[in-house]
Formats: structure tokens, sequence, C-alpha cells
């Protein structure tokens, strides 16, 4: 049986559900399970379970290591919402704000030990491999993390770093998603190295879309306010390169808007967007957007096996992206 995602998020769901958390002490553990329980679309253990069930159907096999990743996740989340001072994580108090930092920190730390040890629960003739991936992954999001850090203090970031940086900090987890999931499944070594190219592509796309619809995006449709990042002068690929293509005078009022301290929330995100839109960041953008997921549809039509049992994960490649499926 082929699963499609929202069976797929169910089970994941229900799996988490079946967690016991509730060993002492409480003051550690809830935590962990008020963060688990927050949803999301479990976009990384659906993957995790599509690569796998591209092989065989009984996907159970690897929810552990399904919800390990998921675990892993949403630790670096509730991490990254500590450093970011951030008050809601899809639109409830983050834990730093519920309880307090010092909770975070240790409530974190234990996330991460718990999903070593779901991951742990793999078949033994794939262990090594499993995490050999999975401990390089987590070094690389650290690395992400720390470079996207840096980042914040720094004028002269160029788009190969930039784009970099995403790389490690979002689509390196996809990709290694979607490795496990095949490499438990006893998938080729080469359709397993498919898999996770086509994640990183999709993961590259994905966040540069995030770029992309925080400035262009229809704020019902996306979720959230736009603007957010021209407010707080974040480095993405559409202001470094506005940055790099704009002339003398778009570059002067572009550092005009970066340096302002009291402005205009509102009159800031139009005027930079009207310098985005006469430098041609838009269109920029989409085509840098489209490159990205052509080279992930290009990665998943080397993977050996029929189409019809790809097209789970190219519907829900789709999907992510906003498009028709």
């Amino acid at each position: 049986m082929m699963y499609n995602a929202s069976q797929l998020q169910t089970k994941i769901n229900e799996y988490i559900a079946t967690l016991d958390y509730k060993r002492p002490p409480v003051g550690l553990y809830e935590p962990v399970e008020y963060t688990l329980a927050l949803g999301g679309k479990r976009i990384r253990p659906v993957l995790m379970l599509m690569a796998y069930n591209m092989y065989k159907e009984e996907v159970e096999a690897i929810l552990p290591s399904a919800v390990a990743i998921e675990t892993y996740h949403n630790y670096t989340l509730l991490h990254d919402d500590l450093m970011d001072k951030a008050d809601l994580r899809r639109g409830n108090p983050t834990v730093h704000k519920k309880w307090d930092e010092n909770t975070a920190i240790l409530s974190g730390d234990t996330m991460l030990v718990l999903a070593y040890k779901m991951m742990c629960q793999c078949d033994g003739k794939y262990l090594k491999a499993v995490m050999d991936i999975f401990n390089e992954t987590a070094l690389e999001i650290g690395e992400g993390q720390q470079f996207d850090m840096e980042f914040e203090t720094r004028n002269n970031v160029t788009e190969k770093e930039y784009l970099e940086m995403i790389r490690l900090k979002t689509s390196v987890l996809l990709a290694a998603s979607l490795q496990i999931g095949a490499v438990q499944a006893g998938a080729s070594d080469e359709d397993a190295r498919n898999l996770y190219d086509f994640g990183l592509q999709l993961g590259l796309a994905f966040q540069l879309q995030d770029d992309y619809l925080d400035v262009y995006g229809d704020p019902v449709v996306f979720g959230k306010r736009v603007g957010g990042d021209i407010l707080c002068n974040k480095k993405t690929y559409m202001l470094i390169n506005a940055f790099q293509l704009a002339d003398e005078a778009q570059r002067a009022e572009l550092e005009r808007w970066i340096a302002a301290e009291d402005y205009n929330p509102e009159e800031k995100v139009s005027a930079v967007t009207a310098l985005y839109d006469a430098i041609g960041i838009k269109e920029l953008c989409h085509r840098k957007i489209e490159s990205y997921f052509h080279a992930a549809e290009a990665c998943l039509d080397k993977v050996t096996v029929d189409n019809g049992r790809k097209q789970v994960l190219r519907n829900f490649a789709l999907s992510l992206m906003g498009r028709k499926v």
C-alpha cells in the first residue's frame, strides 16, 4: 500500500501520542510533551516514511526513526526560539515564555537525547549507516545556525554564503530524512543518495520560496504578516542580491532603510519592496526557486523505482511548494 501525506501524518501523530513522558521530574518532561503536541505538518518524518514506502509497505517498522527526526527538529526549534527571543511558536507560547529560559535549555537537551534514543531503535543491520547520516546532519545544522547568527552582524554576506547557510540549516535535515528512510528500506546506495540530493534541492527551493513569500506572499495563504524579514533587516537571498545589483541611488536608499531606527513599519516594507521591484529581485528569486525545484525533480527521476511509486513523494513536494498536484 502506498500512503499519502495525510495518512502518514496520522500515523506519526498517533505514535507521538503513545510516548510516555510521565516520568519525574515533571518540570523536565512536560515541556517536551508540550512541544511535540504543538503539531505542524510533520514534513521531515513524512518524507522519511515516503522514502521507505517507495520500497516497502510496513511503514510502522520505522516510526521510531521518523519520530526521532521530528523530535530532533523540534529540539532545534525550541533552542532557536530561545536564541531569537521568540514569544510564539505555531500560535502558542514558546517554552522559554511558558516556563523559563533554563527550562528551555534543559528540556531541549533532553529532546536531543530522546531523539538519539529513538533513532537507535532501528534495525541493527542499518544502525551504523543511519547514525552516520544522523550525526553528520546534526553537526551541519549546528554549523548552519552559527553562520546564521554571524550573518546578523555582517553587512557583506554573499549569495554563496547565504545559500550554504540555508543548505546547512534547513535542507540537510529534509535530505537526511529521505536518505534514512531509503537506507532502512534496503534501497541501493545510489537510490539513497539520489533521494538525499532530491531533499537537498527541494529544501533550498523551499527556503528561498519562504524568503520570496515573506515579501510577495498573500498573508492569508502565507500564514503570517508579510515583510517580517524586511523589518528586521534579515540577510535573505533577496536583500543580499538587492545590494549587489542596485545602482548607487538604490543602494543608498536601501542603506538608509537598513540603518533607520525610527520608521513606520508599513512604509519601510513598501519602500524596500518597491526597490526590489525596480532592481528585478522578484524575478531573480523566482528563477532561482525554479532552478532548485527542477534540480530536485531531476534527482527524483534518477531513483530506480517505478514512476507510480514515486508519485506520492512527487505530489508531496509539489504541495510543499504550493503547486497543484
